[in-house]
């Protein structure tokens, strides 16, 4: 939780907030069963952070790991668990498993689920800030203030943008024709390390409003925050499968972008030719 107090004083005519804050990582969360082990609850009990692949976390195939680091203090975090091409392979076949679930339901379905999950984000808004913060670096207050609670307004927005999905029809004389919206099926985003649960809020909740199963890379420098989403879809409702996590660097985006089963990509971050 954090502890926050504020105060307020005025300098050149301009009203200057001051936030003083001491936080810490609950040890357990009482109102809801996590999906993710405890370790998330305190970094300083975290050791390797795996994948999430059909609705739960798992260790990368890779044997490989990188450091994590908090930036602001340079003091490591945890190791992250580099995925492997296989690991991508299984991602892909989970979101496909996923896809016909989560497709077949409604816009109105998928819409009470993304609610949800934007609900259970506001929640525990000072949670996943303070996660953020140690994972960013950014100040506490803009992490509290912005980063989380516009995740959360994103999803809610394409909640209802789920709900309003439709075809057109036209009429031809006797006859008449009439177009259907479908899924593209799965879908990737990457990541970059500035607005890491932004980012991934961003390109998850249109692709998960419009029926299509999700794979996000985060940025390596910025891992965590990712995960925790993950957790947040899934115990909303989001099928498994649906919503997915691979960690790793570049080459781990390159067989992501490059698997002939991926049907679109959206990358936010430099490519290296």
């Amino acid at each position: 939780g954090i502890n926050a107090e504020y105060g307020a004083t005025f300098e050149k005519g301009y009203q200057v907030r001051m936030l003083r804050l001491s936080f810490h990582f609950p040890k357990s969360s009482s109102s809801h069963s996590p999906i993710l082990s405890r370790k998330y609850y305190n970094c300083k009990r975290m050791k390797s952070v795996g994948l999430f692949i059909g609705g739960s976390e798992v260790d990368a195939t890779s044997g490989q790991t990188f450091p994590n680091f908090n930036p602001a203090t340079n003091e490591k975090i945890c190791d992250v668990q580099q995925a492997s091409k296989n690991d991508v392979d299984k991602a892909v076949t989970s979101a496909k498993n996923g896809l016909a679930t989560w497709a077949s339901m409604s816009g109105l379905e998928r819409a009470r689920i993304l609610n949800k999950a934007a609900d259970e984000l506001r929640r525990r808004n000072s949670e996943l800030a303070a996660l953020e913060t140690i994972d960013n670096g950014k100040p506490i207050a803009e992490s509290l203030e912005t980063d989380i609670l516009s995740a959360a307004d994103c999803i809610q927005y394409y909640a209802g943008v789920a709900q309003a999905l439709h075809g057109h029809h036209y009429q031809l004389g006797s006859s008449f024709a009439y177009t259907i919206r479908e899924p593209l099926g799965v879908c990737v985003g990457i990541g970059a390390w500035n607005y890491p649960i932004q980012i991934a809020a961003w390109k998850s909740a249109p692709a998960l409003a419009c029926g299509n199963a999700f794979i996000f890379k985060p940025s390596e420098l910025t891992p965590l925050s990712a995960m925790k989403l993950a957790e947040i879809y899934t115990q909303a409702g989001v099928p498994n499968g649906v919503f997915n996590v691979i960690q790793g660097d570049r080459t781990v985006g390159q067989y992501l972008v490059e698997h002939p089963d991926v049907a679109k990509v959206s990358l936010t971050g430099s490519l290296i030719w």
